[in-house]
Formats: C-alpha cells, sequence, structure tokens
C-alpha cells in the first residue's frame, strides 16, 4: 500500500512553518497516543505515522528532499517508523518532549525514560548509467560502519554485569529543587554519573570493551527507483552506524551520481543527441539511426531539412521520479560539410552552386537567423 502524502497525514500545509509543524504533531499524537486508546491497533498505526511525518518534515534537508522527490528522496517504502524503521521505543525516545506531562510513561518510555543513544549516518555515493536511471536499479552496497556487537547485544556489558545508576536510580534524569522568591522550582537535566542511561557497566564486553559496537562490514540492498538524478540523496532509515549500548541506528545516505553517456545527454527528464547527416541525405531526404536508451530507433529525414531543425521522440526520455509522465528524445540535426572533394565532387558543387535552388533567399535567411535566436533566449 502507497504512503500517504506526509503534509495530508499531519494535516497542513506544504508552506507551515517548524513551529507548526510541532503543533500539529502534538495534536495528532495525543489524538492516537496508546495511553488514550488502549489495545486500539489502528490508533497505533495512526500515531506511528504520524510520527514518520513529523520525523521528516521536522528536518530542513529531508524536508527539501522529501518536497523535491516525494517518499522516494527519502527512502520509499524502506524508512520510516510504520514500515519496519523505529519502534514505539524510538518514538517515545525520539519526541518524548513533545508530549510533555501530557500522558504517563508509556511502557517505561517517557518524558522520563534513560536517554537514547543515536548512531551517526553514514554517505555513500553509487554511480548509475542513463539506463538504470530509466530503468531503476537494485544495488547492494558494501558498506564499513559500527554494528552491533554479538557477544554482549549491544549492552556493551560481559553478561549481566552492569548495574542501576544509584544517582538517577536508572531514570537517566537528575531533578534539583531550588528557593526562589516565586517559591520553589523543579529542574530536570541528564544524569552526570551514567549520562543519561540509567545503568552503568560494572564488567564490560572483552569484545567491544563497553561501547556495544564494532567496526565490520555489512552488504545492503537497496532498490532505486527509476528517474533518479545527480545529486538526488535517498534515506535509508536505521542502516547507518549502530549506537552506543543500544539504542537507535543512524540512517544510510545514498547520494545519486550519473555516468556520462558516450551518446545521450541528458537535460532534465528529457534527452538530446546531436545528429549529423550527411549533405545529401539533408537535400534529397531518407531515414537515419539515433541511439535510445534501449536500443536505437530510426528517424525520417524530410527533404531539404535544415542544420539545427529538432526531431522530437515522444517518450524515449526518463520517466520521472516518483510521479506519472516520461520525457522525451530530443533530435538536434546538423549537416556534415566534407573538408576535401574530389574533382568529380567539386566539379558537381560547382555546378549546383551555378543553380538558384541552392542559393538561399531571404526567407531561408530568416528562418535560419530565427532558429539561431531561439537557441540563445
Amino acid at each position: 500500500m502507497s504512503k500517504r502524502d506526509y503534509y495530508e497525514v499531519l494535516g497542513i500545509a506544504k508552506n507551515a512553518t517548524d513551529d507548526e509543524i510541532k503543533k500539529a504533531y502534538r495534536k495528532k499524537a495525543i489524538e492516537f497516543h496508546p495511553d488514550k486508546n488502549p489495545g486500539d491497533k489502528a490508533a497505533e498505526e495512526k500515531f506511528k505515522e504520524a510520527a514518520e511525518a513529523y520525523e521528516i518534515l521536522s528536518n530542513k534537508e529531508k524536508r527539501q528532499r522529501y518536497d523535491q522527490f516525494g517518499h522516494a528522496g527519502v527512502g520509499g517504502a524502506s524508512s520510516g517508523f510504520g514500515g519496519g524503521g523505529m519502534t514505539m521505543e524510538d518514538i517515545f525516545a525520539t519526541f518524548g518532549d513533545i508530549f510533555g506531562g501530557h500522558f504517563s510513561n508509556f511502557g517505561g518510555f517517557g518524558a522520563s525514560s534513560p536517554r537514547m543513544n543515536r548512531g551517526s549516518d553514514l554517505r555513500v555515493k553509487v554511480k548509475l548509467t542513463l539506463k538504470e536511471i530509466a530503468t531503476g536499479a537494485e544495488k547492494k552496497l558494501k558498506v564499513k560502519k559500527y554494528v552491533t556487537c554479538k557477544s554482549c547485544s549491544g549492552s556493551g556489558a560481559d553478561g549481566n554485569n552492569f548495574s542501576t545508576c544509584s544517582q538517577c536510580r536508572g531514570t537517566g534524569t537528575v531533578t534539583r529543587v531550588q528557593s526562589t522568591i516565586f517559591g520553589q522550582m523543579r529542574s530536570q537535566s541528564t544524569c552526570p554519573s551514567c549520562n543519561g542511561e540509567g545503568k552503568t557497566i560494572t564488567k564490560r564486553c572483552p569484545s567491544c570493551n563497553g561501547e556495544g559496537v564494532m567496526l565490520n562490514e555489512e552488504i545492503i540492498p537497496i532498490r532505486i527507483p527509476a528517474g533518479v538524478e545527480e545529486g538526488m540523496q535517498l534515506s535509508m532509515t536505521g542502516r547507518g552506524n549502530a549506537a552506543r549500548r543500544g539504542g537507535i541506528n543512524g540512517d544510510l545516505l545514498v547520494v545519486i551520481e550519473e555516468e556520462p553517456d558516450s551518446e545521450l545527454i541528458r537535460d532534465d527528464n528529457d534527452l538530446i543527441y546531436n545528429l549529423l547527416l550527411p549533405f545529401p541525405t539533408a537535400v534529397l531526404g531518407g531515414t537515419a539511426e539515433v541511439p535510445t536508451i534501449d536500443g536505437h530507433a530510426k528517424v525520417k529525414i524530410e527533404p531539404g531539412t535544415q542544420a539545427g531543425k529538432v526531431l522530437r521522440l515522444r517518450g524515449k526520455g526518463l520517466p520521472r521520479v516518483n510521479s506519472y509522465g516520461t520525457g522525451d528524445l530530443l533530435v538536434n540535426v546538423g549537416v556534415y560539410v566534407p573538408e576535401k572533394l574530389s574533382k568529380d565532387e567539386k566539379k558537381l558543387m560547382e555546378t549546383l552552386t551555378a543553380s538558384d535552388n541552392f542559393k538561399p533567399d531571404r526567407a531561408a535567411r530568416d528562418k535560419l537567423f530565427g532558429q539561431f535566436r531561439r537557441m540563445f533566449e
């Protein structure tokens, strides 16, 4: 099932401000919060959907990619909370501050739950040919990254050798009460003893030295949609570096690079081919073969075809990413003028030059100059 538009999910306009996005998400999150809708799977999915929309639209870079390329620009079906990305635990750990004190802790993961680490994002470049861009491509990326330590399952401890932090009692935060002229003021901050994790390791895992992660190589499959372009960035949620001692993995950002084609030039979703016709063909007409993405095509050359004429092959360009329609193949016609002639060829050309049909008139000159003007406008 295709995903709904993120702006539609939050019920906001495409030009909504950051503050409007946050308010809209908080409203949706409160409406479909699990505490308010216990056992309601439909409400839980809408809660996750709203969190996914907020995660994209509240991030400036991700929002720009989404506005330009739609869901394909932020990972398509492979990203997001509802599509196998963040869990409910992740949502509360990441956006718990938005709920404030409106709800009690959900399953122990609320605003006062231990801080959850987040792994860093990774960026890789993928080169694509025009044919791969036209059809879409499946790639397997070999990525060197931090992965969860198998020996300790990411806890950083050797076995169960960790204990609840004595200072914050496992909450990850400490509360301070100060007396002021306005009365007692309470403030919360990250626990300095456990750095907000709520527990301390008494014996470190020997494999990862207590970090919970190890450097390794991983093969990551990715489906790249048709129509992508140079510089476009796809996001794979949760496929970046693993977080230290558990938490949320970073994202894998895949940057698209186009390999130059030896014959075709890309112009947005159109393709351009410069066709050089023999002089007799331009005069007498005939056919010419031009390259396309998936092979070759024959085009008809009308008698008297002028240099600068553009032939359009509709639908022979590139698809538009995340939308309908395909660009065209534009064939720019040039006429080849030989630099050397035999005696017989030279005599023939001198005979043709004497003919009035080979002398450009005022209309022909105006037409040619008009073509040049349009080229530079």
